[in-house]
């Protein structure tokens, strides 16, 4: 748990022990950790230095092993090319001497003189292609020392309280987090549960994934399990047999005991008991509570009637025509004034379908509507606000495209064929829905939001947001500042030969392709992108580098991607990760050196076969801005190229730098209008030192605390 919470706050737990002389030992962790481009704050430095020294030697590897594997410092880093980024071969001129090597070796030579006779050969049948030719040892030795620069990056680490008081609070801010979580916030978060069971619980768990995976530790702990809809009890049976709590994918259940089958069955009489209307829920989920039904054997306690009520809606034999049906029939019968009357009684729903309602509703619907939703809009949570809100400014700017991701960040886009919004009513609704953010702000004495800071996307989701360091929400912007814009992915295969290729799409102002970068084409004619080399297996893992000069290439936009083009996909490999640095050309160093990681991004876990986790532009003065996309594509099973995606990458790529994101800066002016007497607030990308004593801190490690509730 220790290093978990030094890689999600960057705060390390305070030591609790003896005292004693720890200043060597806590100096020496400061300088290593400078290295890896990190630091201890003065008030860490001073708590440490008053430890003894065996308890800070501890706790310092565990801090340097937990802060070098969140920028992928943890592994050896080596490159096709010995002397990468000098030395890249033209790319037919490294074919060709891959293809006399293996004429002259007598294993190969007669494959591939036979290939050759059909006017062909597979890269994979030269002995010199996609494998290492020396060891890191050498790959290091070949390189000059890599020189310090101002412009590298150093990551402040802070003094945090007791472990316990860390885990707790880490705990309550991922419980009462007001947005979905990705699948390691997940993990994680259960992991907390069961450690804080018989700590203080948080006083609301909004999100409904959270509360189910925190049922799951209670139930099998003998604690009341907390539900207020019948759909919290099929997510609990969802996380009991280790199945997908979103309810995404099918499940298939497990046998269940007897006293838990109890417990499940008592809730669900209890909530149905409360409220009969939540039998309308089962509707959209009857084929689980079918299968569920079939494990949990209702019939054996038919004391539960209410709960008997659940199955026999499943199976059809009763009819509860659910809230949202009846919104459909008003729809399709052009009543719209009757839907909203219907949607007043579910005011999230009717916020989610403002976009639909306005797009039917006549001069007095639009009326009833904007009365309806101010009379109802407080019950509605901040998330649902703010992602419509940032929805209908979309629309007083349509585009040709919208663009769609899942929870996984598999993307797609599809023309945009709705009909256009009524302008001065659609005005009106954001003036609402921003007027009621701002009365949901909690007062402050004043806010400081760091410059960098305002380009954050409000993170509405992190569901497809992956971990790693500095990874944003996406649609954050973030200058780049350096002269050399290197790329590096790293993956470790489990049992299969995997081949991952890192390549990089080269667009113009107008998002057509002005060239790339991949193993097919390892440098442009004048040298200003060059890539390391094709490796092609990775049993102790690989890397694969790309360095794209941001001074002299005279493309508009630059698109990192990273393919499966065999074996293993992002869903099956033991590791994999991508990012980018920041150099001067003067710096030198080796291929990977941890100070100019500006990004690092797990990309284990995804389905999909194309992997595009942000985007670079040039901006009107002649400088360059990351936008994040964290998006995938589908792909094929294999052999996944740049240049058989450039048209599906380029629309994606076009369509988010199109897109208006909420951000901090949104949020921001918003609380300028809410003068008070509160508490000083900082806003930033990480926490810096010096701020005033009680001041309320936001960056990356909490920035979903920022969403009203």
């Amino acid at each position: 748990m220790f290093s978990q919470i030094v890689k999600r706050t960057l705060r390390v737990p305070a030591l609790e022990g003896v005292g004693g002389n720890g200043v060597p030992v806590a100096r020496q962790l400061d300088v290593a950790l400078m290295k890896a481009g990190y630091k201890l704050s003065g008030e860490l430095l001073a708590h440490l230095s008053a430890k003894h020294p065996s308890a800070v030697k501890e706790t310092g590897q565990q801090v340097l092993a937990a802060v070098r594997e969140l920028v992928g410092d943890h592994v050896a880093h080596n490159t096709y090319f010995l002397e990468f980024p000098e030395g890249v071969p033209d790319t037919v001129e490294f074919w060709l001497t891959c293809i006399a090597d293996a004429l002259s070796n007598p294993h190969s030579a007669p494959i591939v003189a036979l290939e050759l006779s059909f006017g062909m050969v597979n890269l994979l049948d030269l002995p010199k292609y996609g494998s290492y030719q020396h060891s890191y040892e050498e790959m290091v030795a070949a390189h000059t020392q890599f020189v310090p620069s101002l412009k590298d990056r150093l990551t402040i680490l802070h003094l945090g309280g007791t472990l316990p008081e860390e885990t707790l609070r880490l705990y309550h801010q991922l419980a009462g987090s007001p947005v979905p979580a990705n699948e390691t916030d997940l993990a994680l978060l259960k992991e907390l549960a069961e450690v804080c069971l018989a700590d203080p619980q948080p006083e609301k768990i909004p999100v409904r994934e959270n509360k189910a995976l925190i049922n799951q530790v209670r139930l099998e702990n003998g604690a009341e399990v907390l539900a207020d809809t019948v759909t919290d009890l099929l997510r609990l049976a969802t996380a009991l047999s280790g199945g997908d709590v979103t309810l995404e994918t099918p499940t298939k259940f497990k046998s269940i005991r007897r006293p838990v089958r109890r417990a499940l069955l008592a809730a669900l009489d209890t909530v149905v008991g409360k409220d009969p209307a939540k039998l309308a829920d089962v509707n959209q989920y009857r084929e689980p509570w079918k299968r569920l039904g079939e494990r949990l054997h209702p019939h054996e306690f038919g004391q539960f009637t209410n709960a008997a009520e659940v199955f026999a809606v499943a199976r059809g034999d009763k009819t509860v025509r659910s809230l949202a049906a009846k919104v459909e029939i008003a729809l399709s019968g052009g009543n719209t004034s009757e839907a909203i009357t219907i949607l007043a009684k579910a005011p999230g729903m009717l916020v989610r379908n403002l976009d639909r309602l306005l797009r039917s509703a006549s001069e007095d619907e639009i009326d009833q509507l904007l009365e309806t939703l101010s009379a109802v809009l407080g019950k509605v949570s901040g998330r649902v606000i703010l992602s419509v809100r940032e929805q209908l400014q979309n629309r007083l700017t349509p585009g040709n495209a919208r663009i769609f991701a899942n929870s996984k960040g598999k993307a797609w886009v599809m023309p945009d064929e709705r009909a256009p919004l009524p302008e001065a009513a659609t005005r009106q609704l954001l003036q609402l829905l921003d007027e009621e953010i701002v009365r949901r702000l909690p007062e402050v004495g004043s806010i400081t939001a760091a410059p960098e800071a305002l380009n954050l996307a409000l993170p509405l989701s992190g569901k497809n947001q992956a971990a790693g360091y500095a990874v944003m929400p996406r649609g954050s912007i973030q200058a780049v500042e350096g002269e050399i814009l290197r790329f590096f992915v790293y993956w470790k295969q489990h049992h299969e030969r995997t081949d991952y290729d890192l390549s990089v799409l080269l667009l113009d102002e107008n998002f057509q392709q002005a060239g790339w970068v991949s193993y097919t084409r390892l440098r442009d004619e004048q040298g200003y992108s060059l890539h390391s080399g094709d490796i092609t297996s990775a049993p102790g893992g690989a890397s694969e580098f790309i360095d794209i000069d941001l001074s002299r290439i005279q493309a508009a936009y630059v698109v990192p991607q990273v393919n499966v083009y065999s074996g293993e996909g992002f869903a099956e490999v033991e590791e994999a990760f991508f990012g980018f640095m920041t150099r001067e050309r003067s710096q030198w160093g080796l291929p990977f050196e941890a100070r100019t990681v500006r990004m690092k991004s797990d990309l284990r876990g995804n389905k999909g076969k194309v992997a595009l986790p942000i985007a670079f532009a040039r901006t009107a003065n002649g400088g360059w801005e990351a936008k994040w996309l964290g998006l995938f594509l589908n792909g094929s099973p294999s052999m996944n190229r740049v240049e058989a995606n450039k048209l599906s990458t380029s629309l994606l790529a076009q369509t988010v730098f199109a897109r208006q994101y909420l951000t901090i800066g949104y949020l921001a002016a918003l609380w300028q209008r809410k003068a008070g007497l509160g508490e000083a607030m900082y806003v930033g990308i990480e926490a810096p030192e010096g701020l005033p004593e009680g001041t309320k801190v936001y960056s990356l490690a909490n920035l979903t605390a920022l969403i009203p509730a």
